[in-house]
């Protein structure tokens, strides 16, 4: 009976250390969300301005189409009709990524990170070395964005026309400035080829 008392008591003991292990584990984790927060709220909103961004690049060409003298109402009335979009949208996405974030991000940590590591992973997340380094993400994007774009326009505009012009001829429309772009191309293409 003794034994039997013993092994009840070490059971009970057992359960008690790993019902305070998994507490803490999600204490760390709710922790890490905590760390993460600004990083959660800027893809919420990235996802909720994807669409409209989309949008507006589908409308240029459309608004292009217009008389010059309804053009830039249209557009400004666009633009406003997208800053609506994003004033309600953003916040409605960002808080409902927020109250998700512990049962889909959360669940994920808990299961794959010991305490130790999550301990490791909060040290890291706080020291001023990374908040400086998570400070400058914006510019360094920025940065390289500008650049990019600038170094690759000469070569991607011209794919981007090819491509708008063999999907407007599949869809059987015929696509603005349709008569001078192939004629631009040929030129553009001439002096590659003679390199």
């Amino acid at each position: 009976m003794l034994k039997v008392l013993i092994l009840a008591a070490a059971l009970a003991a057992t359960g008690v250390v790993q019902a305070q292990g998994a507490g803490g584990k999600k204490e760390l984790v709710a922790k890490v969300l905590q760390l993460q927060q600004p990083g959660l709220e800027q893809m919420a909103r990235t996802m909720a301005q994807q669409p409209a961004a989309m949008m507006m690049q589908q409308a240029a060409p459309a608004l292009q189409r217009l008389p010059a003298e309804r053009r830039e109402a249209v557009a400004r009335d666009i633009e406003a009709d997208v800053r609506k979009y994003t004033e309600e949208a953003v916040p409605l996405v960002t808080e409902r990524a927020l109250k998700l974030a512990p049962t889909t991000i959360g669940v994920l940590l808990e299961e794959r990170f010991s305490e130790e590591e999550l301990k490791q992973i909060i040290t890291m997340l706080e020291s001023p070395v990374n908040r400086k380094f998570q400070s400058l993400g914006g510019e360094m994007q920025r940065s390289i964005g500008e650049k990019l774009i600038a170094e690759t326009k000469p070569q991607i505009e011209p794919k981007l026309r090819a491509l708008e012009q063999v999907v407007a001829k599949r869809l059987g429309l015929t696509p603005t400035g349709a008569a001078s772009a192939p004629a631009a191309k040929p030129g553009a293409a001439a002096p590659q080829g003679k390199k």
